[in-house]
């Protein structure tokens, strides 16, 4: 699709999904537009940059933007950066999604609420609302949250199940601007393989190690090579200390083999190709404890 031939009323936008951590903002996005493009996990923290989802519709691109979590403890480098993301995507975006868990809201919400900007219609968006079977309480939740921001409006959904998010996008296009696409129709991120492959390792560190790695832990992709339909991937992970490297090869190498093995199966359904993949573990300490470390790794 190009700008000549959008149609007239053609809607294109950026859309903002803000929260606390884990109340599923990269799971919300990555069901809306049908591709896995920013990475999951339990441990907070999961998402620290700021990830482009794009969905082509008919008459309509939703440009998503998933941003981390907003932080309020450890007032380190990492999430001074972290935070800095959140608010400035919020000036640039055309609405916001304010993304709250079903029957929790607490000062972290607080927090994130208090920085949307009135100009920006925002749209509440109550996700895990299947875990409230009764109706009563989740609409005396949502009143309840609505009190406290003018929301432009209010939708309930599961973006693990996909409950209601045809809805939700009937929602956010009413807010969308008139404009010509911004990206390719069939584009779904602008970010880069290379960046996404360093992405889905460092998920699989999360979900294999979880809470026993520290937050400081990173993943570089020291190279990548296309070679027809083959990417050869070769990744570093870092990490602080010698224990936490051991912790992540695992007896005889056994957690660092299944590490490889599930980034590579979803690297080779996300690029549509075979993957070959080498991960090493590397033991690099202090390069989240200033700005100049971070913008060493990638981080805006």
């Amino acid at each position: 699709m190009t700008a000549t031939s959008a149609a007239a009323d053609f809607r294109c936008g950026y859309i903002a999904i803000v929260g606390r951590p884990n109340v599923g903002k990269s799971t919300l996005m990555n069901k809306l537009i049908g591709a896995k493009v920013s990475i999951t996990s339990r441990k907070a923290q999961t998402t620290r940059h700021r990830i482009t989802g794009i969905q082509t519709k008919d008459d309509t691109q939703f440009v998503y933007i998933d941003t981390p979590g907003f932080q309020t403890r450890h007032k380190n480098a990492l999430n001074k950066n972290l935070n800095r993301t959140v608010s400035g995507t919020l000036t640039a975006a055309d609405v916001v999604l304010f993304v709250v868990e079903a029957g929790h809201f607490d000062n972290a919400d607080q927090l994130v609420l208090d920085l949307l900007p009135n100009k920006v219609p925002a749209i509440l968006v109550i996700n895990k609302s299947d875990r409230l079977k009764d109706k009563a309480p989740l609409m005396a939740f949502a009143q309840q949250v609505a009190a406290r921001h003018d929301f432009a409006a209010i939708v309930p959904v599961s973006a693990k199940q996909g409950f209601q998010l045809d809805r939700l996008e009937a929602e956010i296009r009413s807010y969308l601007p008139a404009s010509d696409p911004i990206f390719g129709e069939d584009d779904i991120t602008d970010r880069s393989e290379k960046f996404l492959a360093a992405e889905i390792v460092r998920e699989k560190v999360f979900r294999f190690v979880g809470d026993e790695l520290p937050y400081t832990s990173t993943v570089v992709i020291e190279k990548f090579e296309e070679e027809g339909a083959l990417r050869r991937v070769f990744a570093a992970i870092l990490v602080g200390r010698d224990a936490h490297k051991a912790m992540l090869i695992g007896q005889k190498g056994a957690r660092l083999k299944e590490i490889s093995t599930q980034a590579r199966l979803d690297m080779e359904k996300l690029f549509g190709g075979p993957v070959y993949l080498e991960i090493w573990v590397k033991v690099k300490s202090g390069w989240a404890d200033n700005e100049a470390g971070l913008r060493a790794y990638g981080y805006e």
